[in-house]
C-alpha cells in the first residue's frame, strides 16, 4: 500500500518528550489514524520513533525533517518505517535510498518535482504547501505532471484539508493540527475526511 493511501491526514508531530510518544500514537490510532510522522526537530524525536515502533506496532511511524544523510540512517535504525524530506538534495536522496525505506521527498516547484520524477519518485511531499501556492498550485500542475501524487504539508488546517483532498493528484495531507487539542477526537474528524 502507498503511504499516501493509509490515511487522509498524516499527523506531523514535534515531540519534546519521548514518554509522550506512545500515548499520542495510541490516541491517534483510537481515532482511526494509523500513521504518524515524527519530525526530527528535537533531541527526543529518535527516542519517540523507537518507542512508537516498539510499543504501537499497528501504527506506521515515520521520520520527518530528514535533512542529512546521518538523520536518514539514524531514523531507520530507530525503527522508522518511512522517511520524509522537506527538500531533495542528492546526498539526502541517496542516503534515504540506502535505507531501503519508502520515502516522500519534498518539492515546492515544478522543476523540483520533475527532477524527483526523473529519479523514479512518483509520490512527493509538497512543502511548504500554503506558502508555495496551496491547492490552486497543485491543481495547476496536475495536467503537466499527471504521474505524480502529493502529500501537501505546511500550513494546512482542518478547514483547508478538504480542498486539497478533492484534488486528483493529492493522496493525503500532512497536518500538525491533530495534536492541538483532544487528539482522539481530532483524529476521528481527520479520518472521516476521505
Amino acid at each position: 500500500m502507498s503511504l499516501l493511501d493509509i490515511s487522509p491526514v498524516v499527523p506531523v508531530v514535534v515531540i519534546d518528550d519521548a514518554d509522550a510518544a506512545v500515548p499520542l500514537a495510541q490516541a491517534l490510532l483510537r481515532g482511526g489514524i494509523g500513521i504518524i510522522e515524527v519530525t526530527l526537530r528535537t533531541p527526543a524525536a529518535l527516542g519517540a520513533i523507537e518507542r512508537i515502533a516498539a510499543e504501537v506496532p499497528e501504527t506506521v511511524v515515520g521520520a520527518g525533517t530528514v535533512t542529512t544523510p546521518e538523520l536518514a540512517a539514524e531514523a531507520a535504525k530507530a525503527g522508522a518505517r518511512f522517511l520524509v524530506t522537506p527538500g531533495a538534495t542528492d546526498r539526502v536522496l541517496d542516503a534515504v535510498a540506502d535505507t531501503g525505506l519508502p520515502s516522500l521527498p519534498g518539492a515546492a516547484t515544478v522543476s523540483e518535482a520533475m527532477r524527483l520524477a526523473e529519479r523514479g519518485f512518483t509520490e512527493l511531499k509538497f512543502f511548504p504547501a500554503e506558502a508555495a501556492g496551496g491547492a490552486p498550485y497543485l491543481k495547476s500542475i496536475a495536467g503537466p505532471l499527471p504521474g505524480l501524487r502529493f502529500c501537501p504539508t505546511g500550513g494546512i488546517t482542518a478547514a483547508t484539508a478538504p480542498k486539497y483532498l478533492a484534488l486528483p493528484n493529492v493522496g493525503c495531507v500532512g497536518g500538525s493540527w491533530l495534536t492541538s487539542g483532544d487528539v482522539e477526537t481530532l483524529a476521528k474528524e481527520a479520518a472521516a475526511l476521505r
